[in-house]
């Protein structure tokens, strides 16, 4: 079967039979991360394997029909089954899709954090705009979201914003937005309205999975509590609600002030600090794998992956891939597949050349 042979099924289940043996070792929950994440493994393995092995089925029997209709000249039924063949074949692209998420985290909810770059409300005013475009998107997939932490511009727009974005592959989708942002248009702050080049940086994470990811020692994190801010740095609440949370050996901090509890923001600073920590994890294996595969290029202010152009023309074009379009209103809107499935199609590319 088409596939079948790159999403190597016998291997996985080669790997799910020694899943399954481990799992009925007697000392297999003496160290719960590993037993846990040896379980999540062994749970996704029967989904790719069971979906697999059920579309083997039905093409078989398809397959069976179709000869059996051919044979007897049974048009109604030639008709039924490729009616039923054009299903399979479209659950099968389905199914192809999914070597776009071949990542170890793909499959996972997201953290995207959206900064603001050097140039003051410009900037900032473009910062806001990614992160509306980001949460139209999701509005789009069906997957849900929150805020977790904001820090509104002087003027306008916002200095950065932390978002959480949560539905099956929604890391898998917005890994592909890591980067720099640039936007060309006439300011509607310029009472000249020049033109203007304004940058973002969008950081994505896959979220971590509580205890077994980042095991973190509470006597390395410094807790912060403070009052959370509205546009302008007015205060908004009364009671030191939000939540800063560094961790003490790497500098790294992360902060929720989403107007809620006092618990639920260290708990959502927490999953941050989380994430940024993992990221650092994710990178030291990405250099090791650099390599072999070549240069590794990190997400960071001198990689510019995406130019949003207003003016004097209209268009939004990928700088690694080349995809471009003429309707940056709709991109802005939150019509970035795309631009996804573009790119994730040129890793797949690249791994397999």
């Amino acid at each position: 079967m088409t596939s079948w042979c790159v999403f190597d099924i016998e291997g996985k289940e080669k790997e799910i039979a020694e899943l399954e043996a481990g799992s009925a070792a007697p000392d297999f929950w003496s160290d719960q991360a590993a037993a846990q994440a040896a379980m999540q493994r062994l749970g996704e393995l029967r989904e790719v394997v069971d979906r697999w092995r059920e579309l083997e089925k039905q093409a078989s029997d398809l397959s069976e029909l179709s000869e059996l209709a051919r044979n007897e000249g049974d048009i109604d039924l030639e008709t039924e089954t490729q009616a039923e063949v054009d299903k399979l074949a479209a659950r099968l692209d389905d199914l192809e899709f999914q070597l776009l998420f071949s990542g170890e985290h793909d499959r996972r909810s997201a953290i995207l954090a959206v900064h603001a770059g050097a140039g003051g409300t410009e900037s900032q005013d473009w910062a806001e705009i990614l992160l509306r475009m980001y949460l139209r998107w999701a509005e789009r997939r069906g997957f849900q979201t929150d805020v977790l932490d904001i820090s509104p511009g002087e003027e306008a727009g916002i200095k950065s914003a932390t978002i959480e974005v949560r539905g099956k592959y929604s890391y898998g989708y917005l890994k592909s937005e890591r980067g720099v942002h640039r936007l060309v248009r006439l300011s509607p702050f310029d009472t000249d309205h020049a033109r203007h080049t304004s940058f973002a940086l969008v950081e994505v994470l896959p979220e971590p999975e509580r205890n077994v990811d980042i095991i973190i020692n509470p006597d390395d994190l410094r807790m912060e509590f403070f009052r959370a801010s509205g546009a302008g740095g007015q205060n908004v609440q009364k009671n030191a609600t939000a939540v800063r949370i560094t961790h003490i050996p790497t500098g790294i901090t992360a902060s929720c002030q989403n107007e809620r509890s006092q618990f639920q923001n260290r708990e959502a600073a927490m999953k941050v600090l989380q994430a940024r920590l993992m990221e650092i994890e994710m990178a030291k294996k990405a250099e090791e794998q650099a390599k072999l595969k070549g240069e590794h290029v990190a997400a960071g202010w001198g990689n510019q992956i995406r130019s949003y152009i207003l003016h004097p023309y209209k268009l939004v074009k990928d700088h690694r891939t080349g995809y471009e379009t003429t309707n940056p209103a709709a991109v802005l809107e939150g019509e970035i597949d795309d631009f996804l499935r573009d790119y994730l199609k040129s890793t797949v590319r690249e791994s397999n050349p």
